[in-house]
């Protein structure tokens, strides 16, 4: 047994070198990264993260630094469940969801990585061991690029390796929406794996207007239609709107996800191993869909989701997001023919240049 001596939180804001944009998220020039490193009486460490659009990254680094070191510091770092759960119950009051949610998120993904490593084991192959290749899409957030634009950004995201490609729709007129899917489609070939994702854009019947119109376009799926906690209005989309339906990134419990899968909500649970709870809860949600035999699909945070689609084998595709890391850790996320390699380094792999992001601390 080695008890946590140690937690270090770090809170960073990373420039983009492009704006994004989405539907509801609108325009975003930067994101916050908050990490966590852990700390256990042999000197090991384990190294966590979440993400933010921009705001609320000062609250979750003040959760990891005060409250969690309250609550973890000198327990048993092996006893991953426990601790886990020790934190939620800690911290439920005033918890249950946003910033909270996020930290536990990062410590847990510490807990994972620490334990991985000191066993000498990539996690992919701790957390079950199915297959480390992974299809992978690139997953742009382009809603306000002109077409010329998007069209270049599939290109160049082709000539990276990538064999699936998601765009986002959800602009002021569905007819634009259209006419960028028909282009894109037109682009990229009658069976190349399209997906659209809309962010929460709709109420149902727009929903259902939209997806009926994407119908002819044949994409693999309509991601986050609707707001996520509509749980009968997802239920409405899947069975009248004839596309299949990707959500789940806002869902902040293993409980939510079986309350959109029981009610026939979904058909690719999308969990983010970022704000979920981390790798515990991430892992019964993946086992939750698999036993409704639904085909899992991921948000964000790819360089450490590759191991989580690499150990179930109802993984569908990782997506590779435009929150990326690659210009603060030492090997990102490798692409090979439309699939992402989940690496065989110990724990989950990911070496931060913390150098590089002293200059970038928040």
């Amino acid at each position: 047994m080695a008890k946590l001596v140690s937690i270090l939180p770090g809170y960073y804001r990373i420039a983009l070198p492009n704006a994004l944009s989405d539907s509801m998220h609108g325009r975003m020039a930067a994101f916050e990264l908050n990490t966590v490193r852990i700390f256990d009486a042999d000197v090991a460490e384990g190294v966590g993260y979440t993400f933010t659009c921009g705001r609320n990254g000062s609250a979750i680094h003040s959760l990891l630094e005060r409250d969690f070191a309250d609550f973890a510091l000198t327990e048993d770092a092996d006893r991953v469940e426990f601790l886990w759960n020790k934190l939620w119950w800690g911290l439920h009051y005033g918890g249950r969801g946003g910033p909270t949610v996020l930290a536990l998120s990062a410590f847990d993904m510490a807990l994972w990585d620490l334990k991985a490593k000191k066993l000498n084991q990539p996690l992919w192959k701790l957390l079950g061991g199915n297959d480390p290749c992974v299809q992978c899409y690139a997953g742009g957030i382009d809603l306000e690029l002109p077409l010329d634009r998007l069209l270049q950004q599939t290109n160049d995201n082709l000539a990276k390796g990538f064999r699936a490609i998601k765009m986002k729709v959800g602009r002021k007129r569905l007819a634009e929406d259209v006419e960028r899917i028909k282009a894109m489609r037109r682009h990229l070939g009658e069976d190349f794996p399209l997906m659209v994702d809309a962010n929460m854009k709709w109420t149902v019947d727009q929903a259902i207007r939209a997806a009926r119109a994407f119908q002819p376009f044949d994409p693999v799926w309509l991601e986050e239609p609707i707001i996520p906690d509509d749980f009968s209005g997802h239920s409405r989309l899947v069975r009248d709107g004839g596309l299949p339906i990707a959500t789940g990134e806002n869902l902040r419990t293993l409980w939510d996800f079986r309350h959109l899968i029981e009610v026939g909500g979904v058909s690719f649970p999308e969990p983010d191993v970022t704000n979920c709870g981390g790798i515990t809860p991430f892992m019964k949600i993946a086992h939750l869909a698999e036993a409704f035999n639904l085909p899992l699909t991921t948000h964000g945070a790819h360089d450490v989701t590759v191991h989580l689609l690499a150990a179930v084998p109802n993984a569908s595709y990782l997506e590779a997001h435009g929150f990326g890391l690659n210009d603060y850790i030492a090997e990102p996320l490798r692409i090979k023919d439309g699939c992402a390699i989940a690496p065989d380094r110990s724990g989950h792999g990911i070496e931060f240049d913390w150098k590089r992001l002293d200059a970038i601390r928040a």
